[in-house]
């Protein structure tokens, strides 16, 4: 019960944690003064970047709360117009389900398609199948079979987690935000910013138009060395997937 307007001034009063007695109390509640519409003066502070810098820096707080006590992880990325029950899919939901089976977690962007799939192999395998989302005008929200999730507002904090939390990346057939997150991957090894960290494409037809375009044009015109195409691995089957990821983190 609140004091009633008129009522004499408590002789103790709780304000969260701090306790006020006698002279020292204060009129009104802090939700009070938080929420009443007369105090509220410009909301311009909500804009400004030490403010952007405290909610960045609460995302990584809540990402490394969420994520520090993961088992070895893979991320599988792929695209979210991927339909399920085709190929694409089904290769998705095998490749979920034998990362579980070969003692890792499952890390995906939590949304439809190849990641719904990847997500849904490592759930029947009874693996934790994790979903790192992104707040996007037109997001579907976490798949169903995402144990684990967490939100994010931006972008390179996402990132962040997908290689701090994960041992390795199996990328499925997918669109931008598929080949950001595979040159972001392939950038950090080759400069050394991570090491032992695998990266393997899976689905050679899709794949095959890149690689040769990085081998005839990018090599050829000296804008990258032959050996960063050793940054990668690029095969069909799931199995050999596997083992190359499990293969190059001692797992």
């Amino acid at each position: 019960m609140g004091n009633p307007e008129g009522a004499p001034a408590p002789e103790e009063q709780r304000l969260g944690p701090v306790v006020r007695r006698r002279e020292q109390v204060q009129p009104g509640t802090t939700d009070q003064r938080l929420l009443d519409t007369t105090e509220k003066g410009s909301a311009d502070w909500l804009h400004t970047d030490p403010w952007r810098v405290m909610r960045i820096q609460s995302e990584f707080v809540e990402g490394f709360g969420a994520l520090a006590e993961l088992p070895s992880a893979i991320s599988v990325f792929g695209s979210a117009r991927t339909a399920p029950g085709s190929p694409e899919y089904e290769a998705g939901v095998r490749i979920g389900r034998a990362l579980v089976e070969a003692g890792f977690a499952v890390i995906t962007g939590g949304g439809p398609g190849a990641m719904e799939a990847a997500n849904k192999g490592a759930r029947e395998a009874d693996g934790v199948s994790v979903g790192l989302g992104i707040e996007l005008p037109f997001e579907q929200g976490l798949n169903p079979h995402v144990d684990i999730g967490v939100n994010f507002r931006y972008f390179f904090v996402r990132k962040t987690m997908f290689v701090k939390y994960a041992q390795g990346f199996v990328v499925l057939p997918g669109g931008l935000g598929t080949l950001d997150e595979l040159f972001e991957a392939l950038t950090l090894v080759q400069t050394r910013k991570v090491t032992r960290f695998p990266i393997v494409l899976f689905g050679t037809d899709y794949w095959g138009g890149l690689v040769d375009w990085l081998r005839g044009t990018v090599v050829a015109q000296g804008k990258a060395s032959e050996r960063d195409l050793l940054l990668f691995h690029v095969t069909d089957d799931v199995d050999e997937a596997v083992a190359l990821v499990t293969k190059e983190t001692g797992l």
